[in-house]
C-alpha cells in the first residue's frame, strides 16, 4: 500500500517522534510505499521514505496548523496514497496514533474557564474532536488505557474504533550483561565519582516533565542528606534558562548539568541512580519503562499513562495525586538508600524479563495493514 503518516515537527529526541520513526520502519520493512509530510525536520532523514516538507509561514502555531492542513490535503488529492495515518490531531485521517493526552480533559481540568473562549482551544478542541467525535470514523491507536477512559467519557467514541497497544519499548534498551562495567565507564566518561548519587531528568518539554519540581527536590536531598552528594543529569531539548536561574537561586547550579538532546540515554540510565519523572502531563512515558528494563529505579508522579508498570514492578515510588513537592524530596531520599534501590533494580530487571513491553510498532503496524485493508476491500467492493 501507499501510506502517508503526518507529523508537523520531527526531532530525534521526542518520544512521540521515536514512535513515528519506529511505525514508518515497521512498514517500509513490510513492503509498504511509505510518505511523510513534514513542516519541521531535524536530524537525519529516514532511508527510502518519501518526505515532503511542507511550507508553513504563519506565525501562530493555530495558523501553521491550518496552513499545513491545506497544503497537505491538495497534495493528497493530487498524489493519493491508500491510508493517511496521523500522529498529532486532525480531521482527514484513516488511523491516529494517540501519543498526546486528552486535550480536553486537560482544558477543563486544568485552565481557568477563560481559556475555553480562546483561539487556541476553539482549534485544538476542533482538532481532537475531529479524530475522536461521534461524525468521525477515524480509527485510534491508543498507549495508555488512562486516556482511553478520558477520550470515552469526553466524546462517547466508539469502543470499536480505540485500540489499546502494548508498550513498544526497544529490547536493545535491556540492561546488557556487562552492565554494572559500563556504568563504571560512563560514570567517568561523565566525571562523576563512585561515592556520588546521580538522578537523570529524561525529556525534551521541561515544564511538562517537571524539571523544576526535580531541581527543587535535588536541593532538598542537598540539604538535608549532605552525605548523598547528589547529581541532576538532564538530557533533553528545551530552554534552560528559567531552570538555570531556579537551580543558582536554590544554591544547587553546580550540580545540575544540561546534557541537551543525546543519543546514548542508554548509557545515561546505567550510570544513574534514579529516573525522577514528576511530570504534570504525561499520556504514557516510554521513558519510565526504557528505566525498567535497564534496571534503574524510578520516582514518577501518578499521572503518568505508564506509573502503573513502575509499581507493578516494585521498581521505584509512585506519588500521588495532587502532587505534592514534600512527597517527591521525601521518594527521592528513599530511593536513594542503598538498599531500597537495590531491590528496585532487582524488581525492574525482572519485570522486563516476564512482561511485553516491547511489541507496540508491530502490533500497531498489523492493526494498519487490517484497518486499511478493511477500509480498501469496502471502497473497491
Amino acid at each position: 500500500m501507499r501510506l502517508a503518516f503526518l507529523l508537523y515537527k520531527y526531532f530525534p529526541y521526542g518520544g512521540l517522534q521515536r514512535d513515528f520513526r519506529r511505525f514508518v520502519e515497521e512498514l517500509k520493512q513490510r513492503g509498504h510505499s511509505c510518505r511523510v509530510y513534514c513542516a519541521s525536520w531535524q536530524g537525519e532523514e529516514l532511508a527510502g521514505v518519501d518526505l515532503r516538507r511542507v511550507p508553513v509561514s504563519a506565525a501562530s502555531n493555530i495558523r501553521r496548523n491550518a496552513q499545513f492542513l491545506r497544503w497537505v490535503q491538495a497534495d493528497l488529492t493530487a498524489d493519493p496514497v491508500e491510508g493517511v495515518i496521523g500522529f498529532n490531531k486532525m480531521p482527514g485521517l484513516d488511523v491516529y496514533f494517540a501519543a498526546d493526552p486528552c486535550f480536553l480533559d486537560k482544558a477543563l481540568n486544568q485552565r481557568g474557564a477563560w481559556y475555553r473562549w480562546s483561539p487556541r482551544f476553539r482549534h485544538f478542541a476542533a482538532a481532537e474532536r475531529a479524530v475522536f467525535g461521534s461524525g468521525s470514523d477515524t480509527e485510534i491507536l491508543l498507549i495508555a488505557a488512562t486516556e482511553q477512559r478520558k477520550f470515552a467519557q469526553y466524546y462517547r467514541t466508539a469502543p470499536g474504533r480505540m485500540h489499546l497497544l502494548p508498550p513498544g519499548v526497544n529490547p536493545e534498551r535491556r540492561a546488557p550483561a556487562d552492565r554494572l562495567a559500563l556504568r563504571d565507564r560512563v560514570r567517568d566518561d561523565l566525571g562523576v565519582s563512585p561515592e556520588e548519587q546521580v538522578l537523570l531528568l529524561v525529556g525534551s518539554g521541561f515544564i511538562t516533565k517537571g524539571l523544576d519540581r526535580a531541581i527543587r527536590a535535588l536541593a532538598h536531598v542537598e540539604q538535608h542528606r549532605p552525605g548523598l552528594e547528589p547529581r541532576l543529569l538532564v538530557a533533553g531539548q528545551d530552554r534552560e534558562n528559567r531552570f538555570r536561574r531556579l537551580a543558582r537561586r536554590l544554591g544547587v547550579a553546580e550540580q545540575v548539568r544540561f546534557l541537551g538532546g543525546r543519543d546514548d540515554v542508554p548509557d545515561l540510565m546505567l550510570a544513574a541512580d534514579v529516573l525522577v519523572h514528576p511530570a504534570r502531563s504525561e499520556a504514557a512515558g516510554v521513558v519510565l519503562l526504557e528505566a525498567l528494563v535497564a534496571g534503574l529505579p524510578v520516582v514518577v508522579t501518578e499521572i503518568c499513562g505508564y506509573a502503573h508498570h513502575i509499581a507493578a514492578a516494585q521498581a521505584g515510588v509512585v506519588l500521588s495525586r495532587p502532587f505534592q513537592q514534600a512527597a517527591l524530596d521525601e521518594a527521592l531520599v528513599r530511593v536513594l538508600a542503598p538498599e531500597f534501590n537495590g531491590q528496585c533494580r532487582r524488581g525492574a530487571l525482572a519485570y522486563a524479563r516476564r512482561e511485553d513491553l516491547y511489541s507496540m510498532h508491530r502490533t500497531g503496524a498489523d492493526l494498519i495493514e487490517q484497518i486499511l485493508g478493511r477500509r480498501g476491500s469496502q471502497t473497491h467492493g
